[in-house]
């Protein structure tokens, strides 16, 4: 009976690529255009995009019609883009482009067990002029209706030694319970609303009050939602709560947190959820303040540390 599996024949001759009727050295001719006095790093970056460009061109055959269609986009996402939108970073957003370029920049495995916790995006709704506030406080300034408060809690570390990590700075921010970020709804919320940051005790412990999140959907108002329509696909992330944790003498983590009853998480129109990021939300008894408990536990490396290195981060 003949073999099921078809094996190369030693004397078969070299695959040969066919021929096309595109000119073969129109790419490299476009990419060789670049004058002497670009940086070797813009040059490495802007030629490999042309090279990717044509190529994508030329694999679907892209049509006139179909060129138009995206200068027209590109037309529309500038036009929509105002100081507070950023229509632009929207659209790398919904294509994953910010969740792998946070993963390129961020992503450590650990030479042990345990790795430090992972990044997500960072997003348009971060704050520098988050105020400090003690441990114990609550970030809620003006309660929304629906609003279920969690007392919110954990200890930062050390990736190698797993000793704590006093005096790192816990910086939290979060949707209200309406699904919108304070500057995204003035008339319901104060600056600063659903903001703060925290520093760890001697025994890198924090602890403060917040919202249970809730999911919310991307403005449906511009080119960024027609391509989620073209694309079939919803416009919601899943509730998260956004932290960004730092020290002076560790990498920082900038990540998101997401409930893990919530029914968007694999379906997150920026792809941002990652497993350990995935949280339980407990019941809280005997706290008047809250209804629910959340411990979530930082990890973070010490600057320098590259962990395990894989063929490709020389390239990085």
């Amino acid at each position: 009976m003949a073999s099921q599996h078809n094996h190369p024949n030693p004397h078969d001759e070299p695959t040969v690529p066919p021929p096309s009727r595109f000119d073969p050295h129109f790419t490299q001719h476009v990419i060789d255009t670049m004058g002497e006095n670009v940086a070797p790093r813009t040059r490495q970056v802007l030629g490999s995009l042309i090279k990717h460009l044509h190529n994508f061109a030329r694999e679907v055959e892209l049509s006139n019609d179909e060129w138009m269609t995206g200068v027209h986009f590109i037309n529309a996402v500038g036009q929509c883009s105002t100081a507070t939108r950023n229509e632009a970073h929207r659209v790398s957003d919904v294509l994953g482009l910010e969740s792998l370029v946070d993963e390129i920049a961020n992503k450590i495995v650990a030479e042990g067990d345990i790795d430090p916790t992972s990044s997500s995006i960072l997003g348009p709704f971060w704050s520098p002029d988050a105020p400090f506030r003690e441990n114990g406080a609550s970030i809620i300034q003006n309660p929304c209706e629906g609003g279920r408060v969690a007392l919110m809690h954990g200890t930062i570390t050390n990736l190698l030694t797993g000793e704590p990590i006093p005096n790192a700075v816990f910086d939290i921010w979060q949707a209200s319970a309406n699904g919108k970020y304070d500057f995204q709804d003035p008339d319901n919320q104060s600056p600063n609303n659903l903001r703060g940051k925290f520093r760890a005790d001697e025994n890198g412990k924090y602890w403060f009050y917040c919202y249970h999140p809730t999911a919310y959907s991307l403005p449906t108002d511009g080119p960024s939602y027609q391509l989620l329509r073209l694309m079939d696909r919803h416009p919601m992330r899943p509730a998260h709560i956004h932290i960004m944790v730092t020290h002076p003498d560790f990498k920082g983590c900038t990540t998101q947190l997401y409930p893990k009853d919530d029914p968007w998480l694999s379906t997150d129109t920026v792809f941002a959820v990652k497993d350990d990021l995935v949280v339980d939300f407990k019941p809280k008894e005997g706290d008047a303040k809250a209804t629910l408990d959340l411990e979530y536990n930082v990890i973070l490396a010490p600057k320098g540390y590259k962990g395990k290195q894989f063929g490709n981060d020389a390239k990085l």
